[in-house]
């Protein structure tokens, strides 16, 4: 089993460069979707390049349910139980969108026929989202922890003062409370881009699931665009560890 999952995990890098690659096709069709007539050609290669990614990505995928499984059995051991929960229900989510995406990928090879396509997309989807809902509750509660962490801390109280008295504007405008709420929230966020990363990464990959089951409909240009973000977030903390959000 770990052999298994020490050799599947070497495929991520590979994995979020054909991500990031698909992303931008989908991204660079859509701008060019008023000039087809005079682009086909160009338009023609980038969706047969989407596709291509996206067909390879499917088959780097298909040993990421054992590796979910495994990190659903570290999450359910940590001591915080809403990190616990959150990740452990999360992991599972994605083990059960990786069946999903696997099983799609043996019925586009032609290895499993009589399958609704559609109903095992949409479920994929599902689990996607859910796994994604979970982990924004973890950035959450983790944003939350760090705040309060840094309202205790007396440099920073004193630092917002500071802050507050050299912009007295600010009072005429907005609420105070909501100006040092704000204050408080994007110190404690610059101070652990770690967390900013991984919360901005899972908002845009929201908007995949969001859009592909109907809940909020947005457009092929802003699922491409949120899709690119995070495959280069994703690159980035592969890239650099100490940039990945722990545990």
């Amino acid at each position: 089993m770990d052999a298994w999952v020490k050799f599947t995990n070497q495929s991520q890098g590979r994995d979020r460069i054909f991500r990031a690659t698909q992303y931008a096709c989908a991204l660079s069709i859509y701008l060019l979707r008023k000039k087809t007539s005079e682009r086909k050609d160009l338009v023609a290669n980038l969706k047969s390049l989407e596709a291509t990614m996206s067909a390879g990505r499917k088959l780097f995928r298909l040993g990421n349910t054992l590796n979910s499984i495994e990190a659903a059995k570290r999450t359910m051991q940590l001591s915080d139980r809403v990190l616990c929960l959150c990740l452990t229900v999360a992991n599972i989510n994605r083990a059960l969108y990786f069946i999903c995406d696997n099983v799609l990928w043996a019925r586009s090879v032609g290895l499993i026929r009589d399958i609704d396509k559609e109903h095992w997309s949409l479920s994929a989807s599902r689990c996607y989202f859910f796994s994604l809902v979970m982990n924004l509750s973890r950035d959450v509660y983790e944003i939350i922890q760090l705040m309060v962490q840094k309202a205790r801390d007396e440099h920073f109280r004193q630092k917002m003062g500071q802050h507050l008295s050299e912009n007295p504007e600010v009072a005429d405008v907005v609420v105070p409370q909501l100006d040092a709420f704000l204050f408080l929230l994007l110190e404690s966020l610059k101070s652990h881009p770690a967390v900013a990363l991984d919360t901005l990464k899972n908002t845009c990959d929201l908007f995949i699931p969001l859009d592909r089951l109907g809940i909020y409909k947005s457009n092929a240009g802003v699922v491409g665009f949120c899709g690119l973000i995070s495959s280069l977030i994703g690159i980035v903390t592969l890239a650099q560890p100490k940039l990945k959000i722990k545990p």
